[in-house]
């Protein structure tokens, strides 16, 4: 299957689960996962309409921005390290993966610095798995508190990674339990955060992400074959 034809299918996978969910299919935004693809997949998959991508190792993103320019809107959604922050200060719209106040303190420092602001997703281990990134539950509010201080970034919603099940549906209560953690922290009303947006949902799993109240769906493999 071509790259605009797997598009194409995701696509419509999103916009049946959304009608399924009863919610409005333009709700759910594809990122299109471009980690370790060379730049004209990227190039392929934006002319069949793709706008976002995400990408997870600074490196290669830095590469492809250089590239790419502007023509493209990029998502960080791997482990970012407080040292690589300045290499993508203003270069992407949003990040997805910040777990803890330092990393949150570098991107407000670097994102100042460019005159920017950058939204982010605050990264949680709702599984409680040692081998994921991610604040744990418990903290995320304490987390999202800190984080509405800092001057030049903007919580926008939460993100999570569960464990791998060969049944997507296993992996609802995780996807459940996000959006009801995102519900709890709005219900705080935290000046300047806002609770818009949940990260969840990949190849294997979207659909059910869907079902649960996903926002941003990470799509990779479905879309590009196997790396």
């Amino acid at each position: 299957m071509s790259i605009p034809e797997a598009l194409a299918e995701i696509n419509r996978r999103i916009q049946a689960a959304a009608e399924r969910a009863g919610r409005d299919p333009a709700s759910v935004r594809l990122v299109a996962v471009s980690k370790t693809r060379p730049t004209s997949d990227i190039v392929e998959a934006q002319k069949a309409g793709q706008t976002i991508f995400g990408e997870n190792y600074v490196q290669e993103l830095v590469t492809k921005l250089d590239v790419l320019n502007d023509t493209v809107r990029w998502h960080f959604i791997g482990h970012l390290q407080s040292n690589k922050v300045k290499f993508i200060a203003g270069r992407v719209s949003m990040i997805h993966s910040v777990d803890r106040f330092s990393l949150a303190g570098e991107i407000s420092r670097h994102w100042s610095r460019v005159g920017k602001f950058c939204d982010i997703l605050i990264q949680v281990n709702i599984s409680g798995e040692s081998t994921k990134s991610g604040t744990a539950e418990e903290d995320a509010i304490q987390l999202a508190k800190d984080c509405s201080k800092l001057p030049n970034i903007r919580v926008r919603g939460l993100m999570t990674m569960p464990p791998f099940f060969d049944d997507p549906d296993a992996a609802r209560p995780y996807f459940a339990e996000l959006r009801r953690l995102s519900q709890t922290i709005a219900s705080e009303r935290i000046p300047g955060v806002e609770m818009r947006e949940l990260s969840m949902g990949m190849s294997g799993d979207f659909e059910a992400a869907i079902m649960e109240g996903a926002t941003l769906v990470r799509v990779g493999t479905a879309i590009f074959g196997e790396r």
